[in-house]
């Protein structure tokens, strides 16, 4: 099934599972049962939550959910692989005639924060169970996640190599990841930044770190001109 998703206001906390018009009533419900499922996870964690208390709060009846999975772990499954293809699709999108490396890195966490700050329930149950999937499930989503991993790498290669920068891109990578995964642990929408700001502000903080690691080559460049 494909569930396209909205970005919505920044200071909305459910995540949404929305299904074109046309949808048979098959995906509908699937949808609905997949944002039921975000908000039990949330609350009670993916160990702590039984396919019971996912009956519950869904109104359906064990067998009904059953129906549509087999477990809990493919409606986490399901969850995941729905959040990550929807920020690669929006990413890809907003990539694509960009031209300029500082300002596709600054698409990258916009994008990135627009997403998470929408649907901070399903980012938070991805970043709590980011390690429970295995399997046929885990080899899906692990691939999702080198795809959008590969993608910076490659914003930042191509930033350092244009500016003459020394960093590690991976390390720089996962340092970004850490800026902004991280947001579900601070982030107050009565008085933080919507995500416009924040994305503006994170991005003068990484960029202004990482530009200025230049290589040994630039700093004698630039000590030369000084001399001239």
């Amino acid at each position: 099934m494909n569930f396209s998703s909205s970005i919505a206001d920044s200071a909305s906390p459910a995540s949404r599972y929305l299904v074109p018009e046309g949808e048979t009533r098959f995906d509908k419900t699937l949808a609905r049962i997949l944002e039921c499922a975000t908000q039990v996870f949330y609350e009670k964690g993916y160990e702590g939550a039984s396919m019971r208390d996912l009956s519950r709060a869904t109104g359906m009846s064990l067998s009904g959910l059953y129906h549509y999975f087999q477990n809990k772990e493919e409606l986490l499954y399901l969850i995941q692989r729905h959040t990550f293809s929807t920020i690669l699709e929006l990413l890809r999108g907003r990539l694509h005639d960009c031209d300029d490396t500082e300002q596709c890195i600054r698409i990258f966490i916009l994008n990135h924060l627009e997403y998470f700050l929408a649907n901070r329930m399903a980012m938070t149950v991805l970043s709590h169970e980011d390690d429970v999937l295995d399997g046929v499930f885990g080899t899906e989503i692990a691939a999702l996640k080198r795809e959008y991993y590969r993608i910076c790498v490659g914003l930042l290669d191509a930033y350092r190599s244009e500016g003459g920068r020394a960093f590690d891109s991976r390390v720089a990578v996962l340092s970004l990841f850490g800026m902004i995964n991280w947001i579900y642990t601070w982030y107050n929408p009565r008085s933080d930044a919507k995500a416009a700001d924040l994305a503006r502000q994170m991005g003068d903080i990484f960029l202004g770190g990482i530009g200025s690691a230049v290589t040994n080559a630039g700093k004698r460049n630039c000590s030369k001109s000084k001399r001239v």
